[in-house]
């Protein structure tokens, strides 16, 4: 059981030291940071399935890191939600294979409201409709599922928060986001407090 649970860790570890790193992950940096922080516009983010769980948590990570962002179901957008789309705003979305319907109907819906609205995709397939779409694309290597059927999203779902991650910390060295700024959004539980005492002693 053991050598079976190590063997998981290490194919999820090589997974992660293995996502393809290029000058997207600058393109992406900039233009969220354009759209939010300069035009005040938010990042929306969107996925569908255990996709959309990654995205939403992403979009939770931004927010309390001074990036305002939302999670958007594509689902529910074609039933109103859409209209939390503004014209400054900014699309990260994920999809594995990057062929998602529910998504690529999402970003058509979006360019007949505001076409001007760019979209970064993170994807395991550079030849995928969804790429075709987008601003740019962040590629996770698509790595092979640990999951014993390579079917449930769970190595791509690691690689999809590990690339948010970088995101979200390229975002933060960006704007200069210390633990004063942390600390004005999360008042709450242990990491408001140590928030508080690191920014008390100028950290």
């Amino acid at each position: 059981m053991k050598k079976k649970i190590q063997n998981i860790f290490n194919r999820e570890a090589d997974a992660i030291i293995n996502i393809p790193v290029d000058d997207n992950y600058k393109k992406a940096s900039d233009i969220i940071y354009h759209h939010v922080h300069v035009l005040q516009g938010k990042l929306i983010t969107s996925g569908m399935g255990k996709a959309g769980e990654i995205a939403n948590n992403i979009a939770s990570t931004f927010n309390s890191t001074g990036t305002p962002a939302v999670f958007l179901h594509p689902s529910e957008a074609q039933h109103g939600n859409l209209g939390i789309i503004q014209k400054n705003d900014v699309m990260l979305v994920i999809s594995n294979s990057g062929k998602t319907r529910e998504i690529i109907e999402l970003i058509d819906l979006k360019d007949n409201l505001y076409a001007s609205v760019p979209v970064i995709v993170i994807t395991g397939n550079a030849d995928s409709p969804l790429v075709q779409k987008s601003y740019c694309h962040i590629l996770t290597g698509s790595p092979e599922e640990v999951c014993p059927l390579g079917l449930t999203p769970t190595t791509s779902t690691t690689v999809f928060t590990v690339i948010g991650d970088a995101l979200v910390v390229l975002m933060m060295e960006k704007i200069g986001f210390t633990a004063a700024d942390y600390a004005k959004r999360h008042h709450g539980g242990y990491l408001g407090t140590k928030s508080r005492e690191k920014s008390a002693n100028g950290g």
